[in-house]
């Protein structure tokens, strides 16, 4: 082994020497943490997790997002679950809905309706919309809390005043069915259009029907086949076979029956049970 052969060997020991010197380093300063920071969280996860590990309740949930969408990291619902709880314990609205929702799926955690009625409720009451859009479906549905459909519009509305399309829908629902409220057909109807002007498909749908038919609004087969339009664009199965049927029969829009089959076959083909019935019965 010539000079330069031993200075090379010399220089990568150094090299070496310096590299554990400096993990060492991170260890004793940042601990265990930093080092899985250092080699597994990327962008934009890496922005957030030095502020999270010191407590910062806005970092906190937005890591937790980043775990939930896999978005600088691997998805994990574990990790996401357990860095929304860190933020929702510091009183995090965003949080505690988000929290509540893997309750709800069992996403990282066990499934617990309780417990997700729990934490969106923590949520609705700091006046989020979708904690309280999320408790008020809980209420609708009897999950995790006894159903009370009075209780569920009371939320819906919160959430509706605030301009949450979803709420906007499920309280015009309320309103068309007379459920937790007293019916009024007209007032579903400036639900539904609020909703359905964010672009919510099944509001969209839902304005369709009550154009199509004059439920609470004047009937208006036009104004119908726009609503139902917009949805089926969505992929709105259902919206499809309305559009489907309005133009074999020529309502409200001139007859095309070569559309009316294509839309019909799309919409079986993409579940629709009663479009599925029909091409049957049409042997198609």
């Amino acid at each position: 082994m010539n000079g330069t052969d031993l200075e090379n060997q010399s220089r990568g020991k150094r090299s070496g020497l310096v590299v554990f010197i400096l993990v060492l380093a991170l260890v004793l300063l940042g601990g265990a943490g930093f080092l899985f920071y250092w080699f597994h969280v990327g962008e934009p996860a890496k922005g957030y997790y030095e502020a999270a590990m010191q407590g910062d309740a806005e970092a906190q949930y937005q890591l937790g997002d980043c775990y939930y969408n896999g978005n600088g990291v691997r998805k994990d619902f574990s990790a996401a679950a357990d860095w929304y709880r860190k933020a929702a314990e510091q009183g995090h609205a965003e949080a505690q809905c988000q929290l509540g929702k893997c309750y709800y799926y069992g996403e990282g955690v066990s499934q617990d309706y309780p417990r997700a009625v729990k934490w969106y409720r923590k949520s609705a009451e700091q006046d989020y919309a979708k904690g309280q859009f999320d408790l008020g479906k809980c209420y609708y549905d009897g999950e995790g809390v006894e159903e009370n459909k009075e209780e569920a519009v009371k939320w819906f509305r919160r959430a509706a005043e605030q301009g949450f399309a979803e709420a906007q829908n499920e309280l015009a629902i309320c309103f068309f069915k007379g459920e937790g409220v007293d019916e009024d057909k007209e007032e579903a109807v400036k639900c539904f259009r609020k909703a359905a002007e964010q672009g919510i498909p099944e509001a969209q749908f839902n304005l369709g029907n009550c154009y199509f038919n004059g439920w609470g609004c004047e009937e208006n087969k036009e104004e119908a086949v726009k609503w139902y339009r917009k949805a089926a664009e969505q992929g709105n199965t259902y919206a499809m076979g309305a559009l489907s049927g309005c133009y074999m029969l020529g309502e409200g829009v001139p007859v095309n029956k070569a559309e009316a089959i294509r839309l019909l076959r799309k919409s079986a083909k993409l579940g629709n049970p009663e479009a599925q019935k029909v091409l049957k019965k049409l042997g198609l």
